[in-house]
């Protein structure tokens, strides 16, 4: 294979198919199903799965076939199978579900007004990975435009993956054989340390989310009259919330939230550290001198990708400051984000967060929880020499720089459903998400150099496939 032909088509195709459909795609506000339940009454899905299936079959790869499935009820997912001309079995997969709009964006920007400034395609879900399938398809046809050998690759694209792919199992069992077993898996919803070279994730935290509501009134009353005798509801939420997490140091206190981190992801950890240096501490937006919640780097990053952590992403039951009267709330609802590492059993962790929460509730007050879909984390098996040797060298010639690994905070809920179900398969799990790209939040951004060569990177690490 020719990289500099390579290179260059690969390029060509991005300017020409990709990039202005990727612009189409980013004005339809298709959010995943949590954050959108009349999805398909709104049809925002439909025109996205429009668009995805004939951008698709006018780019075929040669002798591939195309199928959409759509069971009642669920989202749809698409199969583009691609034969192959030797031994193996390889799964690409992306999504095509979004996250919600956010407050924030720069002026003349929004989630669903795509911008390219500065080689960067603006908007919601460009990144987070509507770019995947596009990406997919251009890797394996600039392969075939040099006659590659490849093994057989089947690319599957999911439509409520920011949902926790509620979905997916009921699509894993119907289309079992289709499937088959995948020796490869290669996976384009991730992270970037820096846009300098090809970074492959070796782990991913799991997700609970949930609504934890404390009511105390049937209405709102005088503040004046009834704070100090009545409870805030506010604060009975916070003394649950200190239930589950150090309010001090942030560190998660339920035992069954925690895992002994491997030597070996400490390591691999420090290494990262060694290879971003300065530019950890500058992915982030930090408001004048706020500074991370420890000074060790190492620890800093452990933190993230595998510790526990709490946030709370939203609530209910606050008006607005400038409507806000001086009335005691009857409840606050708060939508917590509960991050596991891997290896923690989701349903055992979530059991041990209702028994938590809703032990002796404090005055009595009435205690509600709701959960989303839990999903489980994530840890890489051992990665063969073939593998190792093919990603390090498709990043020395794409990028003049070798790879390096990372483990991600986020989660693909995926990616465990397959280490489970196939223990033996090999996973390269990379992604455009590097510093600044600002998944799920304001100003998401698709770095487009970066999304080029790693589309060559992809195309490498294909051609060296060994089953």
């Amino acid at each position: 294979m020719d990289n500099k032909i390579l290179e260059k088509n690969i390029n060509k195709f991005w300017d020409l198919n990709i990039v202005p459909t990727l612009t189409e795609y980013i004005k339809i506000p298709n959010k995943s199903p949590s954050f959108d339940p009349d999805w398909k009454k709104n049809g925002h899905m439909d025109k996205v799965l429009g668009l995805a299936t004939t951008w698709a079959k006018k780019h075929l790869p040669s002798d591939a076939s195309l199928t959409v499935k759509e069971s009642e009820g669920k989202t749809p997912l698409i199969l583009i199978d691609v034969p192959g001309q030797k031994k193996g079995n390889v799964l690409m997969y992306g999504h095509l579900d979004k996250q919600p709009e956010m407050n924030g964006w720069n002026k003349g920007m929004g989630p669903w007004k795509p911008v390219i400034k500065n080689k960067k395609l603006y908007g919601r879900g460009g990144a987070d990975d509507g770019y995947a399938l596009f990406a997919s398809i251009c890797s394996i046809k600039a392969m075939q435009e040099q006659n590659v050998s490849l093994p057989r690759i089947l690319i599957l694209i999911e439509f409520s993956e920011e949902s926790g792919s509620p979905d997916l199992p009921h699509y894993m069992s119907l289309c079992k054989r289709k499937i088959g077993t995948p020796d490869l898996v290669v996976c384009l919803d991730s992270g970037a340390g820096d846009y300098k070279r090809m970074w492959t994730t070796t782990s991913l935290r799991g997700l609970i989310g949930l609504k934890l509501r404390v009511d105390i009134l049937k209405e709102g009353v005088h503040s004046g009259g009834a704070s100090g005798y009545v409870p805030s509801s506010f604060r009975v939420a916070r003394q649950l919330l200190s239930r589950i997490e150090n309010q001090e140091t942030g560190e998660i206190l339920l035992d069954e939230l925690k895992v002994k981190i491997p030597s070996f992801r400490k390591e691999e950890t420090k290494k990262y550290v060694q290879t971003i240096g300065k530019e950890l501490r500058k992915e982030f937006p930090w408001v004048s001198k706020t500074r991370p919640s420890t000074n060790n780097d190492v620890e800093g990053v452990l933190r993230r990708t595998w510790r526990p952590a709490l946030s709370v992403v939203g609530g209910g039951g606050l008006p607005p400051s400038e409507n806000a009267g001086n009335v005691l709330r009857p409840y606050t609802e708060l939508q917590l984000s509960i991050r596991i590492p891997p290896f923690v059993d989701q349903k055992k962790a979530q059991k041990a967060i209702e028994k938590t929460l809703i032990k002796k509730p404090p005055y009595d007050s009435k205690i509600s929880i709701a959960f989303d879909e839990p999903a489980s984390g994530w840890s890489a098996p051992k990665t063969s020499p073939w593998l190792e040797k093919a990603i390090n060298e498709g990043s020395l010639v794409f990028f003049k720089k070798p790879s390096c690994y990372i483990g991600e905070g986020g989660t693909i809920p995926f990616m465990a459903m397959l280490g489970n179900q196939f223990p033996n398969a090999q996973f390269v799990i990379t992604g455009v998400l590097g510093p600044g790209s600002n998944a799920h939040g304001p100003n998401e951004f698709l770095h487009i150099p970066y999304a080029k060569k790693l589309t060559a990177c992809v195309s490498y690490v294909l051609s060296k496939f060994i089953a």
